[in-house]
C-alpha cells in the first residue's frame, strides 16, 4: 500500500503586511503554511519585508486596487490582516467607516461573499475600540452571512508575561461546516483558552491567567488603594506628579513575578546609546510627565508611531542609572532652577528604547533583521511593528499550545 500523500499546505494571503509581523508569527507557530502574497503600499515596510522573506511575492499596491480576478487567482485558504487602526483609536479621528483609510477593509468585506473560493480561515487584528465600531459590526454581519464560526478577543502582551501594556482586538474565524476547536462565545474574551484542558476533554474551559490583563490590573490597583481613597489621600502628589494611587499601581505591576523584566528585552551589545538619550530641551519640558521605567521594572506603556520624535504619550523611556531612585531626583523638583533640574535629571541617564528593543517588546524574533538601521527606525515611527494574535500565542507557555490554538482553523479538514 502506498503511503498517504502529505496534506497540501494552507495558502495564506497577508493583507496590510507591514514588515511581516503576521508572517513571522505564522512561521514560528510551526504550522506548515505558505504565504502566497503580501499586500502593502508602504515602500519602506515592503523593503524590510522583502529582506526577511525574499521568496514571498509582494503586491505594492492598495487592496482596493486589486481586482476580483487577482484575488481568485491567488487561491488562498487563509487571510491574515491588520486593517488601519486610526479610525478607531482613542486619540484618533474615530470616524469609523467614514474614514477614508478604512475603505480598503470595506472593499474586502464586499469581496468576500463573491470569491470563487472563500478562505476557510481568517485572522484580524486591530486596536481596542474596534470592537464597538460600525466596521466591526459590518465584519460580523459578513462573517455570519458567509457561514463562518468566529471568536473575538481583547488581549495584551501582559497576559503572556511581556511587560508592555498594549491591549488589542483579535478575531479568528473558520468557514463552516468546520468549527473552532475552542468553545466560542458571543462575548469578547479577555483571556486565552485553556488549551491543556481542551486537549483532555475536547471542550475548552477558560482558565485564569497567571498574570492579570490591563483591565484587571486596574481593578487590583484600585483595591490596593481603597484606604487612601476613603481618606481622600489617593491624589496626594508625592513627587513627579505621582500620586499615592499611581505609585501603588506601579509597585503592584513591578512586584508581579509572572511578568518578565524590562532588562530581558534590552540590547545586550548596545555599545553607543548616545543617539537614544533624551535631549535637555525635552527633559526640561516633559520631565514630570515621562513614563520612566528601570531595567528591573515589569511594565511599560504602549509605544506609538511618534516614539522617538515626540515625548508626551508616545511610550515609556528607560532609566539606565540603576542606582538612582526617582524619588531622590524629583523630590522638591519644582523649586529648582533649570540648571539644577538638568543636573538632577542627568543622574537618571534617560534614553529611548532602541528600535530593536521596541521590536523585542512587540514579539519579533531575534532573527528579524533590517539591512539598514534607518529602515527599522522608520518602521517604528510608521507604527508598522505589529504583534498579532499568533505572536502572542507563540510566546505562550509551550509550543504545543500555540500549535493547538492556531490549528483550530484547519485541523479538521486535513
Amino acid at each position: 500500500m502506498e503511503p498517504d500523500a502529505p496534506a497540501p499546505r494552507p495558502r495564506v494571503l497577508e493583507l496590510y503586511s507591514g514588515i511581516g509581523g503576521m508572517h513571522y508569527a505564522l512561521k514560528e507557530s510551526c504550522i506548515a503554511a505558505e504565504v502566497v502574497a503580501a499586500v502593502d503600499i508602504n515602500t519602506v515596510a515592503n523593503e524590510v519585508y522583502k529582506h526577511n522573506f525574499p521568496n514571498t511575492c509582494i503586491y505594492p499596491k492598495t487592496i482596493e486596487g486589486m481586482t476580483m480576478d487577482e484575488f481568485n487567482k491567488l487561491d488562498f485558504d487563509m487571510i491574515l490582516m491588520s486593517p488601519p487602526c486610526q479610525p478607531f483609536t482613542r486619540l484618533g479621528t474615530q470616524k469609523d467607516v467614514l474614514d477614508s483609510r478604512i475603505k480598503s477593509f470595506l472593499y474586502i468585506l464586499d469581496l468576500l461573499p463573491s470569491l470563487t473560493k472563500r478562505p476557510k480561515y481568517i485572522l484580524l487584528e486591530n486596536v481596542k475600540g474596534f470592537e464597538t465600531s460600525v466596521a466591526r459590526n459590518k465584519l460580523i454581519q459578513t462573517l455570519e452571512n458567509c457561514k463562518y464560526s468566529y471568536q473575538e478577543f481583547l488581549l495584551s502582551p501582559t497576559l503572556l508575561g511581556i511587560p508592555n501594556s498594549r491591549l488589542r482586538y483579535f478575531l479568528i474565524a473558520k468557514l463552516q461546516p468546520g468549527t473552532l476547536c475552542i468553545q466560542t462565545s458571543n462575548e469578547v474574551l479577555e483571556q486565552f483558552p485553556d488549551l491543556d484542558s481542551m486537549e483532555a476533554s475536547d471542550i475548552s474551559s477558560f482558565s485564569q491567567m497567571l498574570s492579570a490583563d490591563d483591565n484587571n490590573m486596574e481593578g487590583i490597583n484600585a483595591d490596593c488603594c481603597a484606604n487612601e481613597i476613603k481618606n481622600g489621600r489617593d491624589e496626594t502628589v508625592l513627587y513627579k506628579l505621582e500620586t499615592i494611587r499611581h505609585v501603588k499601581q506601579k509597585q503592584s505591576q513591578d512586584n508581579n513575578s509572572s511578568m518578565q523584566m524590562i532588562q530581558d528585552f534590552l540590547e545586550e551589545d548596545l555599545q553607543d546609546p548616545s543617539p537614544y538619550f533624551i535631549s535637555t530641551k525635552s527633559l526640561l519640558r516633559y520631565a514630570l510627565i515621562l513614563d520612566i521605567v528601570g531595567q528591573t521594572c515589569r511594565r511599560s506603556v504602549c509605544f506609538t508611531k511618534g516614539y522617538g520624535s515626540y515625548v508626551e504619550g508616545t511610550g515609556s523611556v528607560l532609566k539606565t542609572a540603576s542606582d538612582v531612585e526617582l524619588a531622590s531626583v524629583f523630590q522638591s523638583f519644582e523649586t529648582l532652577s533649570e540648571d539644577e533640574k538638568l543636573t538632577q535629571l542627568a543622574k537618571l541617564k534617560l534614553r529611548y528604547f532602541t528600535p530593536r528593543e521596541v521590536a523585542n517588546l512587540h514579539g519579533f524574533p531575534p532573527e528579524f533583521s533590517t539591512f539598514k538601521k534607518k529602515i527599522l527606525h522608520c518602521c517604528v515611527k510608521l507604527k508598522i511593528l505589529i504583534y498579532p494574535l499568533l505572536v502572542l500565542i507563540l510566546r505562550w507557555k509551550t509550543m504545543k499550545a500555540s500549535i493547538c490554538l492556531f490549528s483550530c482553523w484547519w485541523e479538521d479538514s486535513h
